[in-house]
C-alpha cells in the first residue's frame, strides 16, 4: 500500500502535474486522483506499472468508473498504440517481496523530493 501511495503521488505531483486528465482531457479544479487503466482489482499484477498510471480527475476515476475508452485514448496518445496493446496483453505475474515494495515506496518518494 505505501508503495502505491508513493507511486501515485509522484504520477499526480510529478510526472502528470500540469497535464490535464488522461481520460476527459480538461484541467479539474478539484481533487485528482492517479488512475489505472487497467484497474486494481482485475489487473493486480499491473498497479505498480507506470504505463498503467495516468493523472486521472476525480469525476472520471469514481463516478464514471475510471472512464475506460476516453483513458484509453488518451494512453494511446501518451504512449502510443503499441504500449496499449502491450499493457492490455501483459499478464506478467509479478510478486514483490517486502524489501522490493519498500525499494519502490523510497524510489519514488525520492523522485518525489528531486522534483522539488
Amino acid at each position: 500500500k505505501e508503495a502505491q501511495t508513493a507511486m501515485n503521488k509522484w504520477v499526480r505531483e510529478v510526472r502528470d502535474a500540469g497535464k490535464p486528465c488522461i481520460s476527459c482531457r480538461r484541467f479539474h479544479r478539484g481533487q485528482n486522483h492517479c488512475g489505472h487503466f487497467l484497474s486494481r482489482g482485475s489487473h493486480p499484477h499491473l498497479a505498480l506499472v507506470e504505463n498503467n498510471l495516468a493523472l486521472q480527475c476525480m469525476p472520471c476515476n469514481v463516478h464514471l468508473s475510471g472512464n475506460q475508452l476516453k483513458f484509453r485514448a488518451g494512453l494511446i496518445d501518451r504512449i502510443g498504440a503499441a504500449e496499449v496493446e502491450a499493457l492490455e496483453c501483459d499478464n506478467k505475474p509479478r510478486k514483490y517481496s517486502i524489501d522490493d515494495l519498500k525499494a519502490i515506496k523510497e524510489h519514488y518518494l525520492e523522485l518525489i523530493a528531486n522534483a522539488k
